[in-house]
């Protein structure tokens, strides 16, 4: 092995690192700035003050009601937000639905009686069941200043959860994979989509294919259009896909012989799956007209790698996949409500665990925005392609 020639190649390699100062940002500079970023994300995050409601369904008896009140004092001195939600399970459950309280707390029927045995009914906790991560974090806040609030000996009364939307899970823990659903689905296909499309798109114009469509009489919008609608058609088999794996289910049945298989991961959906196509359909093609567009900013497929770091991961941690908006800091929120992204998971969660229909104000207003942005896109990649031909 010649030495000279090992550092010749290498001495290259260092040039042609130095004049590429994209690839610089990206070496140095782009993994600093999204450590801070994580960094403020995780520390300066909060969830917002959960609203307490609590119904005692144990109305006739005076040891519940003593309960009811230890546990409402408790609410108040944590200066938590408490909420009036009516006397019985269905109103609590309506305030729920209607996102007016964020965690009731209901003392069973029989709770009082049990007091006196000593083996009390154990509490129940409902949340909203939309955010996984949020009602974790609101429950644990609220067990958390009720600790020392029961008015009974340790271990005599235990706590059980359900939720409104989403899977029942009042016997066991909730289901994580149904929780982030919505969000992973959202993410992945536009992480895949902008990918695909922005490097297709780049060897389009490196191999000289736009250059030689700019000199005929076609249009640069028609150009747009027209890739859009071809790259459109795979993105709507990819959504298809992925949707249709998510939400459908198979495995080899009790007692058979063989090793287990399972095909699909079997997410529920209180919606309509088509609803939750259009959702993934408007986004992945918002995606599409993204790459398109930071496409003709790129000379080399590794500077389009280079917009990970500027343009999906910061979506990832802002965008609702693993925090609420709500959590953010206050300098990040309206960062977070300009991502499509944030409206893609918004929109699903809609769909898949609220159950929400196209009367649904919220969805209209994600599916608006959804397509808006993709209308957007496909403007601004139009008017930047001749500038960008090479």
């Amino acid at each position: 092995m010649n030495p000279w020639r090992v550092v010749a190649l290498a001495r290259r390699i260092v040039d042609q690192f130095l004049r590429d100062h994209r690839s610089l940002g990206l070496i140095f500079v782009a993994p600093l700035v999204i450590m801070a970023l994580l960094g403020w994300v995780l520390r300066d995050s909060s969830a917002p003050s959960p609203r307490v409601a609590i119904v005692n369904l144990d109305v006739a008896s005076a040891p519940s009601e003593r309960v009811r009140g230890a546990l409402t004092e408790a609410i108040r001195q944590a200066a938590l937000p408490l909420v009036e939600v009516g006397a019985d399970e269905p109103a609590a459950d309506a305030a729920l639905r209607a996102s007016a309280v964020d965690v009731v707390i209901l003392l069973p029927v029989g709770f009082g009686a049990g007091l006196a045995d000593g083996d009390p009914p154990p509490l129940v906790i409902v949340t909203q069941g939309v955010r996984g991560t949020d009602d974790n974090a609101q429950v644990e806040v609220v067990l958390r200043q009720l600790a020392g609030a029961l008015p009974l000996p340790p271990g005599t009364a235990s706590i059980l959860r359900r939720s409104v939307f989403g899977p029942p899970f009042i016997a066991g823990p909730p289901d994580a994979l149904a929780s982030f659903a919505p969000a992973l689905i959202g993410y992945f296909g536009f992480f895949f989509v902008f990918i695909l499309t922005a490097i297709s798109f780049l060897r389009e114009r490196v191999g000289g294919t736009l250059e030689r469509l700019l000199a005929t009489p076609i249009r640069r919008a028609e150009i747009v259009a027209g890739y859009s609608l071809g790259f459109a058609i795979f993105t709507t088999i990819q959504v298809v896909l992925i949707l249709a794996f998510s939400l459908s289910g198979w495995s080899t049945p009790d007692g058979w012989d063989g090793p287990r298989v399972a095909i699909g991961l079997g997410i529920p959906s209180a919606g309509s799956p088509l609803l939750a196509f259009l959702v993934v359909l408007l986004f992945a093609l918002g995606s599409v007209n993204l790459g398109i567009f930071l496409s003709t900013f790129a000379r080399t497929e590794l500077q389009i790698l280079q917009f990970i770091p500027l343009v999906i991961v910061p979506q990832g941690l802002l965008g609702g996949v693993f925090w609420s908006i709500e959590s953010l800091p206050a300098a990040l929120q309206p960062v977070a409500r300009v991502m499509p992204l944030t409206y893609a998971v918004e929109g699903l969660r809609e769909v898949m665990v609220r159950g929400a229909d196209l009367a649904s104000r919220t969805l209209q207003l994600d599916l608006a925005f959804l397509a808006g942005t993709a209308v957007l896109f496909v403007v601004l990649a139009g008017a930047t392609i001749r500038r960008e031909v090479v």
